[in-house]
Order: structure tokens, then C-alpha cells, then sequence
């Protein structure tokens, strides 16, 4: 069976290390992944008083969520939390109160930083978001990668230490993706 896997970076910039991390777990995934991104750039500010009319840019993030078997977050750190865009994203997407998207979804929490905590309290900050939106988070291994140029080559090329690393990850994700699935169907 192939898994679709739909994807968050956290981060708007199109220079993003974390959409270099996201197309990096990508490239060393195992054959059964298919991965697609949902974006997040469009959305409007969650409002409530939208909940009775939904903009079209939010029920297109609801649908791709529900199309996907699994979801993995690719997020920075900012001001030691998650970026609002990324809040905003599943604010909209857990709401109204009953319609939540990410009810039993398998997830995966992952991210990059210049700095040497490796984006571990925006993936502590995440967790607890997750957490009470009843999804099944794969909690080991946590992925705290301080982002070094020099393990990420320009031409997508990546150190031995670093592909090893992100291949065990992304293969650990496809495990719990199967095990939650198997307990949980998706579709």
C-alpha cells in the first residue's frame, strides 16, 4: 500500500531550511510515501464568525488533510513556539468544534534551526497542540536538527550523517503510520 503523507512547513519563506529539511526526509523516504504539500500562505486569519462559511482557501486545507493518510510538520522556532502561520493552519483546520480534521491522524513533528536546541520548544509548544486534537504522534525518535549548510548540499546532496539520520526517521514515521492505521483506518 502506498501512504500519502501531506506535509506542513511551518515557514512562509521560500528560503526556508525547513522546506530544505522537508524535501530532504523526501528524498530518503522509503518507496511507500507519497508526500504532498499543504500550504499554508493563503489563509486568512481564523475567525469563528467564519465557521457558518468556510473561505474556499480553508475548506481546500480541510480536504487536503482528509486525503492524506498521514501528516508531518516541518516547522521552525519562533520566540520559542510554532510560527502563527503554521497556528493558524490548524486552527482553521480543527474547526468548527466537532469537525476536527486531525482526529486519529497519524503525525510526525520535525524541524530545523540555525541553532544548537534544534527547534525543540516550537516541537514541545506543537506537541501539546496535537496532543488535544487527539492525533497519534509518533513520540520517538524526536528530530532536533541544527540545520549546518555543510550537511545539506545545494544540489539537494546530503552528508552520510545526515541522510542516515533523516532515513531512519522518515522510516520510523512509515512504521507508526502502518501501526496506527492498522488499529485506525483512515479511508
Amino acid at each position: 500500500m502506498t501512504y500519502r503523507v501531506g506535509y506542513f512547513v511551518g515557514s512562509l519563506s521560500k528560503e526556508s531550511i525547513n522546506r530544505v529539511l522537508a524535501n530532504a526526509l523526501i528524498s530518503v523516504a522509503p518507496e511507500d510515501l507519497e508526500f504532498f504539500e499543504i500550504g499554508i500562505a493563503d489563509l486568512p486569519l481564523y475567525n469563528r464568525d467564519l465557521d457558518e462559511n468556510y473561505p474556499p482557501e480553508a475548506t481546500a486545507l480541510k480536504d487536503a488533510i482528509h486525503s492524506a493518510h498521514a501528516i508531518l510538520f516541518v516547522t521552525p522556532e519562533y520566540n520559542r513556539s510554532i510560527p502563527g502561520a503554521l497556528k493558524n493552519a490548524i486552527d482553521w483546520a480543527s474547526r468548527p468544534w466537532g469537525q476536527n480534521a486531525f482526529v486519529n491522524l497519524p503525525t510526525a513533528v520535525i524541524g530545523a534551526s540555525p541553532g544548537n536546541l534544534g527547534t525543540a520548544v516550537a516541537q514541545h509548544s506543537l506537541r501539546a497542540v496535537l496532543s488535544f486534537l487527539n492525533t497519534r504522534q509518533m513520540t520517538s525518535p524526536e528530530a532536533y536538527v541544527t540545520f549546518d549548510q555543510a550537511d545539506f548540499g545545494p544540489d539537494g546532496q546530503l552528508s552520510d550523517r545526515t541522510r542516515d539520520f533523516l532515513a531512519g526517521f522518515v522510516t520510523e514515521f512509515r512504521d507508526h503510520i502502518e501501526r496506527v492505521l492498522t488499529v485506525l483506518p483512515r479511508h
